[in-house]
């Protein structure tokens, strides 16, 4: 049996007819730069999220840098954020001109350890950016609680957290702007790069929506220097063929994830995800611990079982970050767990026997 890492042409085969016409009207259209695709995205985003502002830009790297931009975040500004994400979110910091500082991530949830980082904040810090890690929120209402007490912003990535929620507050919705990324792995994954912003402080979105449109809101009147990142219109048309069945896509997941780990339970040489009290996890990724890692993705791939690393070294370690003098005994936790978390296939589709043929492979290998 195969069993992909994720599968977009069955979900593409479930919504072609929808997804055909829209692309379709695009080119009829022939307005591919901006326009009512990418008009009504924004909206009906915003909505889903429950903010007033929704700027798409051009992936979910631009937004965060966007983001930082425009709250004036640059040279000598440190940013606090997790050791344990895609580089994305400290190279935005960098790109900026500030330094990322990095904390070390909670045991269970794999998420930024909220009492780990009052200890980093210094007279130079100015942001927080928790990641959403695999689906599941940082505690954000606590990382809230310590931006207000220092006066940081609050800088939500939620790229791999569309619609989660923590004690009933989505994903994106505490801090004063949220990134998301739309890469077509996503939960909601356009067919190529796209991203979003959304906020509901109207004075940053109308800067942010500047400078992402080379600082102007009106063709020709540019009011400051800004960068070209804009949200594809034939994305924006797939996004919102594919926006009303996030929530369905989301529950889906958890139903694999709660079968995988019902199936997994047994087998002491791997720990499978936990769920934070309060918290709606959508599994963008189901992300065991598992001994002999390295020799168990041989195995499953000798069996048509495609697995991946989410993420194989934590952002301190990475060569882009020798220049911080970081060693492993710095983020004991993340460092830990680098060599031994392992992806399993997880997308809205996958079949109930797939999941069982995966449990059945790992007992296998163990045994």
């Amino acid at each position: 049996m195969q069993v992909p890492f994720v599968d977009l042409k069955v979900q593409y085969h479930s919504l072609k007819n929808e997804m055909d016409a829209a692309v379709l009207s695009v080119l009829h259209n022939t307005k591919f730069i901006g326009g009512e695709p990418v008009t009504s995205f924004e909206n009906n985003f915003a909505s889903a999220c429950g903010l007033k502002h929704c700027i798409g830009v051009g992936n979910g790297t631009d937004a965060l840098y966007i983001i930082l931009k425009s709250l004036g975040i640059g040279a000598g500004d440190e940013v606090i954020t997790a050791a344990n994400s895609w580089i994305s979110t400290s190279e935005t910091i960098s790109q900026c001109g500030a330094t990322p500082v990095f904390v070390d991530i909670d045991p269970n949830y794999y998420t930024i350890d909220v009492n780990k980082i009052e200890g980093k904040i210094t007279a130079k810090t100015k942001a927080i950016i928790p990641v959403h890690l695999y689906g599941q929120m940082a505690e954000i209402d606590k990382i809230s609680a310590i931006c207000k007490k220092h006066n940081l912003f609050l800088i939500e990535d939620c790229a791999q957290a569309h619609l989660a929620e923590y004690k009933a507050v989505k994903a994106g919705t505490t801090g004063i702007a949220s990134a998301f990324s739309f890469y077509p792995g996503k939960n909601l994954g356009a067919y190529g790069d796209g991203g979003a912003i959304i906020t509901n402080d109207d004075s940053l979105a109308s800067r942010m929506r500047m400078f992402a449109n080379h600082g102007a809101l009106i063709k020709h009147q540019h009011q400051i220097e800004g960068i070209n990142s804009r949200l594809d219109t034939i994305q924006a048309a797939i996004l919102n063929v594919k926006l009303p069945h996030l929530q369905m896509w989301n529950k889906q997941r958890l139903t694999n994830a709660l079968l995988y780990n019902q199936l997994l339970a047994d087998v002491p040489q791997i720990i499978t995800p936990k769920f934070r009290p309060e918290a709606t996890h959508i599994f963008h990724l189901y992300v065991i611990r598992a001994q002999k890692r390295n020799e168990l993705i041989d195995y499953l791939a000798e069996k048509g079982i495609q697995t991946q690393i989410h993420y194989p070294t934590i952002l301190p370690l990475l060569p882009a970050y020798k220049y911080l003098n970081h060693k492993p005994s710095d983020f004991p936790i993340a460092a830990s767990y680098q060599d031994s978390i392992l992806s399993l296939p997880m997308f809205p589709e996958l079949k109930e026997e797939q999941i069982k043929f995966v449990a059945q492979s790992i007992k296998a290998f163990y045994k």
